[in-house]
């Protein structure tokens, strides 16, 4: 595998990328300023441009010019003077006491301020606020440093340059990383095939709305006051579907923080008739909090004759019993699931870190009945190596950029319905031995090649051969069902271990708990539907022996 680049100016061709596919597929969404942009950047000489791009590709928007050396690019300054020109980077911007020591090391810090600093073992924060009512203002770096022979560029372009990345991506998550890690063979895509019209937005609106949902987001995490930030976020819907999810996701979390700020009436005011998943089920806690019982048992009946999910059913049914014994209404019998089978295990308590799921393990495993720490892995990969042509179908909307590591739709209520016909020839062949043929295949063709479900660096090729061997098609099915009835949900709680009894073709999950420990919710449902459906399982508990030996 190639683990070096040989073009020195990779990133610059990398960026060239984005911007030309922006510039040829979503030019609709441009205004004159960005496109103005592009084929200004485009005409640049290559140093220009690739001192631009090495900014745009580091942290920040300040950068002594000392710290922007690069061999292939040559002359700094000179290379900057048409970005200067164009508007793109200023060379003389005003500096604030905090961006400079952004910029500055502990011994410059020292050596400018020695007269107004108090003790020298102060550290840098308590250095800063000690000096901030001495240099209110704003100054130049050469003001500030005048012996340092070098200056400051500050990057104009942060916003548009991100504007361009969203447009790429189609998200802000993704960033100029994933050419590099591409490049170096790091990290490999599936190849799929998509249409020039197939984009993430499809109107200029949307973009600007992303970016709006984007920065309050980014402004609610850095800690600021949720009403304030809520005071910006449009109170209407969105009509874009996908816009709307994100808007309800916003909510959701600003009601979180009204919540860890104990402010009760604020969060059931955000969580009332929020459509968002948990939303509900946090409305009734709220309505507790408050001390209104009655309301929140209305809202818990209502909600257990239609529950959102398997979770708020699972919620539910916990929270029922505790209102109707407030309220003093008869008990309702409580449903009994299936059992799962039961482990007690006494071991040594070991005397330094460990991890309990593994001393499990070793103690399970036979030289006849092998047992792996495989916890979700395992039939998420066995699902995505069967499944891998449906989930990387070519569905309208679903892929449109080369960098996608799973379908943009990969959470969508409809993901399934809309590659019914891919998703029932794989189930169609769990009907016959060719599955097992299409697995191994898969795991051969697509090694490496990034996906949601398929771990790579825990699938090996024995592991594989005893799942395929001791694992009946039947129990795949109905693993792989529940799967796509809720991915978000039931990608995870599978059982921590599983052991094979390659003799007898047959195998056991098991989920290890710790002294004090108790099962999630999620692997209550998965225990629960395992039992259900005939499929062995178990909960392993474990006990220390008291002398720890």
């Amino acid at each position: 595998m190639n683990r070096t680049l040989e073009n020195r100016f990779y990133y610059l061709d990398n960026f060239h990328t984005v911007v030309t596919w922006v510039r040829d597929r979503h030019a609709a969404l441009l205004d004159g300023e960005e496109q103005a942009f592009i084929e200004r950047f485009l005409a640049l000489e290559q140093p220009s441009r690739a001192l631009l791009v090495r900014m745009v590709m580091r942290k920040g928007e300040l950068f002594r010019s000392g710290k922007l050396r690069y061999e292939e690019i040559g002359d700094t300054r000179l290379a900057a003077a048409p970005l200067v020109r164009a508007g793109w980077v200023d060379e003389r911007p005003p500096l604030t006491l905090d961006e400079l020591f952004c910029l500055l090391t502990r011994a410059e810090i020292d050596g400018l301020f020695r007269d107004a600093l108090p003790g020298r073992a102060a550290r840098k924060a308590e250095q800063l606020e000690a000096l901030r009512a001495v240099y209110p203002g704003a100054r130049c770096f050469d003001a500030w440093h005048p012996a340092s022979g070098e200056c400051v560029y500050r990057l104009q372009l942060s916003a548009l340059c991100d504007r361009l990345r969203l447009l790429f991506f189609g998200n802000l998550h993704q960033d100029w990383s994933e050419f590099v890690l591409s490049d170096l063979g790091i990290t490999r895509y599936e190849k799929v095939e998509f249409s020039v019209s197939s984009q993430a937005f499809h109107n200029r609106a949307d973009v600007d709305a992303y970016l709006h949902l984007w920065r309050c987001r980014e402004r609610l995490d850095a800690g600021e006051d949720a009403d304030a930030v809520l005071a910006d976020l449009p109170p209407a819907p969105y009509e874009n579907d996908w816009l709307e999810q994100r808007r309800r996701k916003f909510l959701f979390q600003a009601a979180q923080q009204h919540e860890r700020a104990q402010q009760w009436e604020k969060a059931l005011a955000l969580y009332a008739g929020l459509r968002h998943p948990g939303a509900r089920i946090r409305q009734i806690r709220m309505l507790e909090r408050i001390g209104d019982d009655a309301a929140a048992f209305a809202l818990a009946r209502s909600a257990s004759a239609a529950p959102e999910s398997e979770a708020e059913s699972q919620q539910l049914l916990r929270m029922l019993p505790r209102l109707q014994r407030r309220l003093g209404h008869p008990k309702t019998p409580a449903r009994q699931p299936a059992p799962a089978e039961r482990i007690d295990l006494c071991l040594p308590q070991p005397r330094s870190a460990y991890c309990v799921e593994e001393l499990v393990r070793a103690h399970l495993a036979r030289a006849d009945a092998p047992a792996c720490y495989v916890e979700n892995t395992l039939i998420n990969s066995l699902f995505g190596l069967l499944c891998w042509d449906a989930v990387f179908a070519a569905v309208p909307g679903a892929f449109f950029h080369p960098f996608h590591s799973g379908p943009a739709d990969l959470h969508a209520a409809d993901f399934a319905a809309r590659r019914k016909t891919q998703f029932d020839a794989c189930f169609a062949a769990l009907e016959s031995p060719l599955y097992k043929d299409i697995i191994r295949q898969r795991f051969r063709d697509k090694a490496g090649i990034q996906s949601p479900f398929v771990f790579w660096d825990v699938l090996d090729a024995p592991l594989l051969e005893l799942a395929l061997d001791c694992i009946p098609a039947a129990h795949l099915r109905k693993w792989f069902e529940r799967m796509l009835q809720d991915i978000r949900a039931n990608r995870a709680g599978f059982p921590d271990l599983i052991q094979f009894y390659p003799r007898e073709k047959r195998y056991r999950m098991i989920e290890v708990k710790a002294p004090g420990d108790r099962l999630q919710d999620n692997q209550v449902r998965w225990l629960e539907y395992c039992a259900a459906h005939g499929m062995p399982v178990a909960v392993c508990r474990v006990q220390w022996l008291e002398d720890g030996a």
